[in-house]
């Protein structure tokens, strides 16, 4: 567990002594408020197929996410049936968690120093990923990138969904703060 009421995480840290000055800056904000910030990191990984054929498979998804994580994470479950999908009413779909604070700030630190650069072929993410308020959407192929997932006692490779929400008002606002987190934007 993180204390932290003593503990300051290295890109919070860089976020309030130079990100904050940076944008300020480039943006000419005239009030400390305005000036956009990570609210929040939601990842998500969805099993609904495997779940179809072996329900088991979503304790698996909620383990190595809340490894990834660093807190438990939460079963998605369905709303309504769907007889195409074979899908029931409340059968377990998906598990998802969201970060905050000093875990939302450690995982992106994670993500962007550690994960990214051990992705096959990678060589830098897309800027377009933005939903038009700030906010970055992407996703990964498979969790073994993350130092934390053991190879050998996982039973399926998962994909997961990694949204990463500012309180940023545009795209450009949004792509400048994640570009000072040293987020590898391709140009």
């Amino acid at each position: 567990m993180l204390d932290t009421a003593t503990y300051t995480p290295r890109l919070k840290a860089e976020y309030q002594d130079r990100i904050r000055a940076a944008l300020k800056e480039q943006f000419g904000y005239k009030n400390e408020m305005m000036i956009p910030r990570l609210d929040k990191i939601v990842l998500n990984i969805g099993c609904g197929a495997a779940t179809v054929r072996d329900g088991k498979k979503i304790k698996s998804a909620v383990s190595e996410l809340s490894t990834i994580a660093g807190q438990m994470a939460v079963v998605n479950i369905a709303k309504k049936s769907i007889a195409g999908f074979r899908v029931r009413e409340e059968m377990p779909l998906g598990t998802k968690v969201t970060l905050r604070g000093a875990r939302m700030y450690e995982f992106l630190d994670r993500l962007i120093t550690i994960a990214m650069p051990r992705i096959r072929d990678f060589r830098g993410i897309s800027a377009k990923s933005f939903d038009g308020r700030g906010n970055y959407a992407m996703g990964l192929k498979e969790l073994l990138v993350f130092p934390e997932i053991d190879f050998d006692k996982i039973d399926e490779n998962w994909g997961m969904d990694i949204v990463i929400a500012t309180t940023a008002k545009t795209d450009a606002e949004g792509e400048a703060l994640l570009k000072e987190f040293n987020m590898p934007f391709t140009s």
